[in-house]
């Protein structure tokens, strides 16, 4: 009895994560190795001489993140710290995306099930890995091949350095669901040129690999054909000082620039509108330029926030402002706040609507709860913001012990 004790919180989590297990006719038949080796095959892990790499391996759903996954990646990234044979880190994905971010299907299903303390979960075990590695100790590298969003931007873009490819996708398109953008968003989007970390969160406009250069978000630039070539470099260094790890990527890298069709170059009309205090504010420059100039990217920017849910679009447009201000373990500690805040729907159902009606049902009809900007309340708003009651604690770094890497 006490050895189906054990087995039942990982037949549990199997099961969050999309397992089946089939019951035997034996009250002792227990799970397949197969099955029990799943949570490890989610997150593998490669060695050589210097260094170790962690791949994200559910490419069938675009290595979107779970709670187990995110553990993993905690435990794994923790022990390799403290191993003096290891001289740095890597990570990348399997398949065509690097990370698409929290799988949110799976969130919707535990809120539908009353099981919010394991989003709760969910969200404090990814903010503590974003946390280590925005404060990890050695030479790390991010491959980011193929899609990187939200959440998958947030494991891979504080650390020190991020590779992206000719098939890298950047996109936070978090408030097209009721959410925001998290996982340590609030900190990188808010320190980007003028205020397109602001347009960004609002439109969910995808960036790629050439404009992350541009705008700071990656350090180095590959076609994706050279990724084989840089990766076997890697692997030959017997180092763990940072230069020399540098110094290999940019071996392999080339020099690229936007092309006139990027969005960075309406930089100064992006400035222009998104700088502004509100997002009513924001949405009638968009309207005037619109009148004004009949270019088409006002008119699709407007349709894209118009899109969106108001008071995640209202919650977001604070938070990235406040996370121009904080650190990175502050920025972390508020969006948690506004997680929880969004999963427990005592102000809203947006994230659980706008997951339904874009991922589980498809109708891509939301209903948003307000409908509209003008009925989203400051309290509302505020109430995100607000310390966790009694009954739920902060999220908790480590920052006693750890200091930022930059």
């Amino acid at each position: 009895m006490q050895r189906l004790k054990l087995l039942s919180p990982l037949k549990q989590s199997l099961q969050r994560n999309g397992y089946c297990i089939h019951q035997s006719r034996s009250a002792f038949a227990l799970p397949s190795y197969t099955l029990l080796d799943h949570l490890q095959e989610q997150v593998l892990v490669e060695g050589r001489a210097k260094c170790r790499a962690a791949i994200l391996n559910r490419p069938s759903a675009l290595n979107s993140l779970t709670t187990d996954m995110a553990a993993r990646l905690n435990r794994l990234y923790g022990s390799w710290e403290e191993n003096t044979d290891i001289g740095f880190v890597m990570m990348k994905g399997s398949g065509k995306a690097f990370c698409s971010g929290a799988d949110v299907v799976v969130l919707h299903h535990l809120i539908d099930e009353g099981k919010v303390e394991e989003c709760k979960t969910f969200f404090e075990t990814v903010y503590k890995f974003v946390y280590l590695l925005g404060t990890y100790l050695k030479p790390n590298v991010a491959i980011l091949d193929g899609i990187t969003m939200g959440g998958g931007a947030g494991i891979s873009l504080p650390g020190m350095y991020r590779l992206v490819t000719d098939k890298t996708v950047f996109a936070t398109p978090e408030v097209q669901i009721g959410f925001h953008p998290d996982a340590g968003a609030s900190y990188y989007l808010s320190r980007l040129p003028g205020y397109l970390g602001e347009y960004l969160a609002l439109t969910g406009e995808k960036l790629n690999g050439v404009e992350m250069i541009a705008c700071g978000l990656a350090t180095h630039y590959s076609l994706k054909e050279r990724l084989p070539w840089i990766e076997e470099r890697l692997g030959k260094l017997i180092t763990d000082d940072r230069t020399v790890v540098e110094n290999s990527l940019a071996q392999y890298a080339d020099l690229v620039y936007p092309d006139r069709r990027s969005i960075l170059h309406k930089l100064e009309r992006i400035d222009k509108c998104f700088s502004l205090d509100t997002v009513e504010e924001i949405v009638d420059a968009l309207e005037q330029e619109a009148a004004e100039s009949f270019d088409d990217w006002c008119s699709t920017t407007l349709t894209k926030i118009k899109e969106a849910s108001p008071l995640s679009l209202k919650v977001t447009l604070q938070s990235i402002r406040e996370g121009r201000f904080q650190p990175l373990d502050q920025c972390l500690a508020r969006e948690y706040r506004i997680s929880v805040h969004c999963i427990s729907k005592r102000v809203s159902n947006d994230f659980y609507e706008g997951v339904r009606a874009r991922l589980v049902d498809k109708d891509f009809a939301p209903k948003w709860d307000p409908p509209h900007l003008k009925d989203v309340t400051k309290d509302m708003v505020e109430s995100h913001f607000l310390p966790l009651g009694e009954s739920e604690p902060e999220l908790n770094l480590p920052t006693a012990v750890r200091e930022p890497s930059a």
